[in-house]
C-alpha cells in the first residue's frame, strides 16, 4: 500500500514536471509568470517529499548539526537573525559570533499561502511580509503542527493600516493559512537553536519576512504600485543587512519602516518598533501618508 501511494505521488510529479515544461516549451510567458510557475512548481514538489517523509530538497543535514555549527563558527545560545523570501520558498537563520552575523543554514520552506504582497486582514489566507519581533513568549512547544513561534502579526506598521489577523507562525508540516510550513524535521533544528538562544539570555529575536530577495532585477520583474511604499522599506532593511551583516534597528514612524544601521550590542540590535517619532527622520523616497 506504502509502495502505491508513493508511485502514485511520483506519477503526479511527473505530470506537474511535464506540464510546466510544455508550457515553457510553447508558450511566451513573461518572466514574472515563470517565476511564479517554478514556485508552484516547487510547492508540488516539496510536497510529494513531504508525503514520502524524504528531505526536501535543499535541507542541510540536520543529522550533523554540531559539526555544522562548528564549520560555521558559531554556537549555540549565539544570537540569532532570520529572513523569510516567498518567492524563492527559503528561511534563512544567522547566528553571531565575534565579527558579525554568519548564515548558519538555508532551509527551503514546504509551504506559504496567498501571493506576493503583505497580509491585510483576519482569513485572506495571506502569509505576511513585514519585519517581526519574536519574544520567548510567541513560541508554542505545543503547537498542532509539531512546533511553532508566532511572528508577532500585526506589528505596529500593520496596525497603522488597520491590519487584522492573528497567530502568523513559523511551524512544523506542510500546510498553510497564512503561515510558514517548514516540516517537522527543520522546526525540530529551528526550535533547539531558538530556545539555546533564550537560555542564553538573549531576549528576542527578528524576521524579516520580504516577498523575494529584493534585488534590483526582482524589484523591476515584480514592481506592484499598492505595495512600492512597503516593498521600498523592506529593500532597505534588506541592503542594509547585506552590506554590515548586523540586523539594523528599525522603528515605525508615519507608516513607515525607519531603518538605521544595527550594532554589535546587544541591546541595540534587538528589534525596537516604537511609535515615538520625534527623534526620526523619514528618508526622501519613503512615504508619509
Amino acid at each position: 500500500m506504502k509502495r502505491t501511494k508513493g508511485r502514485g505521488l511520483l506519477i503526479f510529479l511527473t505530470i506537474t514536471l511535464t506540464s510546466v515544461v510544455f508550457f515553457g516549451l510553447f508558450t511566451k510567458p513573461g518572466q514574472r509568470t515563470l517565476d511564479i510557475w517554478q514556485d508552484e512548481l516547487r510547492t508540488k514538489q516539496n510536497w510529494v517529499h513531504f508525503r514520502l517523509n524524504k528531505p526536501l530538497p535543499g535541507t542541510p543535514d540536520l543529522s550533523k548539526m554540531n559539526e555544522r555549527l562548528a564549520q560555521s563558527g558559531v554556537k549555540l545560545g549565539a544570537p540569532i537573525f532570520m529572513r523569510i523570501f516567498k518567492l524563492e520558498g527559503e528561511l534563512e537563520l544567522w547566528m553571531r559570533n565575534e565579527t558579525g552575523f554568519v548564515l548558519f543554514a538555508t532551509y527551503p520552506i514546504c509551504r506559504w499561502s496567498g501571493r506576493l504582497g503583505p497580509k491585510l486582514k483576519e482569513g485572506d489566507r495571506q502569509s505576511p511580509e513585514g519585519i517581526y519581533t519574536v519574544r520567548q513568549n510567541q513560541l508554542n512547544p505545543n503547537s498542532r503542527w509539531y512546533r511553532s513561534f508566532n511572528l508577532g502579526y500585526p506589528n505596529l506598521y500593520d496596525k497603522s493600516f488597520d491590519r487584522t489577523g492573528s497567530f502568523l507562525m513559523v511551524h512544523g508540516g506542510c500546510s498553510s493559512i497564512g503561515c510558514y510550513a517548514m516540516t517537522d524535521p527543520v522546526m525540530k533544528e529551528i526550535w533547539q537553536i531558538i530556545t539555546a538562544t533564550y537560555k542564553a539570555n538573549n531576549k528576542s529575536f527578528t524576521v524579516h519576512a520580504f516577498p523575494f530577495r529584493m534585488t534590483a532585477r526582482n524589484m523591476g520583474v515584480y514592481h506592484d504600485p499598492r505595495w512600492a511604499p512597503l516593498w521600498g522599506n523592506l529593500k532597505q532593511a534588506y541592503d542594509l543587512f547585506n552590506e554590515t551583516k548586523v540586523p539594523p534597528k528599525v522603528a515605525v514612524c508615519k507608516q513607515n519602516y525607519v531603518v538605521t544601521p544595527g550594532s554589535m550590542v546587544k541591546k541595540t540590535y534587538e528589534q525596537s518598533l516604537k511609535r515615538d517619532c520625534s527623534n526620526l527622520k523619514l528618508s526622501a523616497n519613503q512615504n508619509t501618508q
